[in-house]
Order: structure tokens, then sequence, then C-alpha cells
């Protein structure tokens, strides 16, 4: 069959690039959310609201790394063993030890301050212990399996920058700094509609030409997992006051809505002049594949993403867009996740003007394979690949051999 354009997104007019689209979002819009004071042992997963300055070093003193002997280095011979008496002993947990005499060395366990005047710890099972004392090799560097105060962080540091979605280890590190509860901003609330005739909720009855809705449960699911409270739209009939109501209703008390289908030039999609008669439309045409029209728009003050119908297009178009506006809307430092140069084992070809995503398997050899399904409404493309490879605007042939950015689905929403 011949195609009579370029493909589905040439309705007139320029696509936007989708690092155009990515610095519209970072310039329009600030923080929604507004910030509490919560126990750090709940924190997990929510933003920073302000830098986390440490008020004490860590670790607080000069501390053995090790089990084994603290002494002064400048003790040791530098060509030969070294014999040095022993004096006193230091575990965790105890008191500072005493200035320990020159030319002597004192027992250490891991954790254990620093006896004064002492900066080098030799591992036991490194020194020989006789009836005079203990013998050093030679060998060892100043400071060696000792932990300086403020090593891992100083005084006054900034330990960690606002707007840092707090991690596990995150949490490791307050309360080793004696961090009890810290400020962060409160949840987005998103309500999330997905719109057609043709969908259905499990586990309601088919009727012949209907189906069941993937992108809310996908997209809520998606959201679930960055924090947000998530309200249900529901579906919205392909018609376009109730559309419009619905959409004006959610603004209301929503910090964002998402929509998902109808922003297309078809006759039922109804979200596009949904949005035109009720706010204001900033982009609605992004050089993206997979992702027919994708929508960045206001229905009042409140942000709206309209993403694409197909579920993988939905996905990837989320992931380019929705994840950069939401955690500019959280309060959040957008990352992009982590890509990784990978082998290509196939040929593809591509028009300039817009940046398309590969849905890919990876072999033990580090080879790409594509999968052979690339539907936009695939779903088991998404399920079955290992990553998505990224293709530039500019490309236009990638070969068998070329490297080219991979990253992995995992990575996609962490």
């Amino acid at each position: 069959m011949a195609q009579l354009s370029d493909d589905c997104f040439a309705f007139g007019g320029a696509l936007l690039p989708l690092d155009a689209a990515r610095a519209e979002i970072a310039a329009r819009y600030t923080p929604r959310t507004s910030t509490e004071t919560i126990p750090l042992r709940d924190a997990c997963g929510r933003i920073l609201a302000a830098d986390a300055v440490a008020a004490m070093n860590l670790p607080p003193l000069h501390n053995s790394a090790v089990d084994g002997y603290a002494l002064r280095h400048a003790d040791l011979a530098l060509d030969r063993p070294t014999l040095l008496p022993l004096f006193g002993r230091a575990a965790a947990g105890d008191a500072p030890a005493s200035a320990i005499p020159r030319g002597h060395a004192s027992r250490i366990f891991t954790g254990a301050i620093m006896p004064e005047g002492t900066d080098t710890v030799m591992m036991q099972e490194d020194c020989a212990v006789t009836e005079g004392g203990v013998l050093f090799q030679p060998g060892l560097k100043p400071g060696a399996n000792s932990r300086p105060a403020g090593e891992d962080v100083a005084r006054g540091a900034t330990a960690l920058h606002a707007g840092r979605r707090l991690s596990p280890a995150d949490i490791g590190l307050l309360s080793a700094l004696g961090t009890s509860t810290i400020t962060v901003r409160r949840p987005l609330r998103v309500t999330v509609f997905s719109t057609g005739n043709e969908l259905r909720d499990p586990p309601a009855p088919l009727a012949p030409g209907q189906v069941y809705d993937a992108n809310r449960a996908m997209l809520t699911a998606l959201l679930a997992r960055l924090g947000v409270i998530v309200t249900d739209g529901g579906i919205l009939p392909d018609q376009l006051p109730p559309t419009a109501a619905a959409l004006a209703a959610a603004a209301a008390t929503a910090d964002l809505l998402i929509t998902s289908g109808g922003v297309s030039t078809g006759e039922e999609d109804h979200v596009r002049a949904a949005i035109e008669s009720a706010g204001s439309l900033t982009f609605w045409r992004v050089g993206i594949k997979p992702g027919r029209p994708v929508a960045l728009a206001e229905i009042g003050t409140t942000p709206l993403l309209g993403l694409p119908g197909n579920p993988v297009a939905a996905l990837i178009t989320f992931a380019a867009l929705g994840r950069p506006l939401l955690d500019r809307l959280a309060g959040a430092r957008f990352v992009p996740p982590t890509r990784y140069p990978v082998r290509s084992g196939f040929t593809y070809r591509k028009k300039t003007g817009r940046r398309e995503y590969v849905r890919v398997q990876i072999d033990a050899d580090g080879t790409a394979t594509r999968y052979p399904k690339e539907g936009a409404g695939i779903l088991t493309s998404l399920t079955e690949s290992d990553a998505l490879m990224e293709l530039p605007e500019d490309m236009t042939l990638l070969a068998p051999g070329d490297f080219a950015p991979c990253t992995p689905l995992g990575l996609l929403f962490d």
C-alpha cells in the first residue's frame, strides 16, 4: 500500500524536537507542592525539600577501618621489619584512648577511635605478635587502614542536595549524621484518564470492537512507583462536552492531569479540542517514535500531559516527557536514566527529524537484536525486551556493528 505522507505526524508544520520540548517544560514549570517534616524512617522515595547540611563530621572521630595495631607511621623502618612493644587496647565504643608513647603500638579493633598520636593501622593478619611486642613488615603507607574524621562527610558540607529522591542509601547517610526528621515535598496529586468509546475496565464483558484499557493501569503503576497520589479519572467518552467538563473538574484539585488517547486530529479525538475550549495548548506534536501526537497543555493553571493511546507509545512518551514534567512539578531534579553503548546486530533505517526508540533484546555478548514485533500497541515488546535503543534525530541508518545508546527498561522509572 502506498504511503501518502511521511508518517502519522504529518499534519503540517515542523515537529518539535524532544530536547526543545524538555526545555519548554523546564522553563515553564516550578514545583507545585508544599513541604512537610516527617520521620526519617518514612522518607524513602520522597523528594528532599532543602539541602541536607551535615551538623557533624562523618565519621565523628579518627578511627580504625580494620582489626589490627595502631602506630605512628614515623616509628616504622622503611627497609626492614620493625618490632614495637604493645601499649593499651582500643575497641569500638570505648572512650578515646590516651596517647601512646613513641615507639609503641596499640591493639585496636574496627571502629575504635585511634589513640592520640597514632595515624596508621596494620591489619592483624599482616603482623607477627612476639613476646617483645608486634613485628611490623615494611611497606605500609601513612594513614593506611584508618578513617579520618569527616572522611565521608565534613561538618558543614552539603550531604544531599534539594530535589533528590531519597533512596535507602540516602536514608542511611542521613541517619548516620544524626537526622531523625527531614523536610520533604508533599506528594503530587495526579488524575489519570483514558479516552475512547472502545475501552472497558476488566472484568466487564467485551462487546465486538471493544478492548480492555491497559493505559490507566500501567500509568497508575508507574506513578505509584514515583510516590504520586493517583486519582482514577476513568474512561472519557469520545464526546467533547463530557471530556471538557471532566478535565475542568479534575483540574480544580489535581497538580497534574494525564490523559491517553484523543490528542490526534481524528473526528473522534476530542482531548485537544477540550483543552482548547477550557485552557491553552503549549505543544502537541513532538518528534519522537513510537508516539503519535503528545500534548502539553494547561487547564486553568493545572498542567495536562496528553499521551498517545497506544500503550507502548504512551509508556515511552511518559518516560521521555512525563517523567521530566513530573519531577519538575514535584520539586525533584530530573536525571535522565543511564544509557549504555550497545552494539547493534541489525540494520535499521529511519527518517531525520525525530528521535526513535527501538525495543531490543541484548544477548550474552552484548549485541542488540531488534524485537520482531514493533507496533505501538504490542505490549509484549515491552515485557520481552531488555532495553530501548535511542537513535538521534540526524541518524538515517544503523548498521550491524554500530554502537548506539541503550537504556535498560528497568531503569526508565526508578
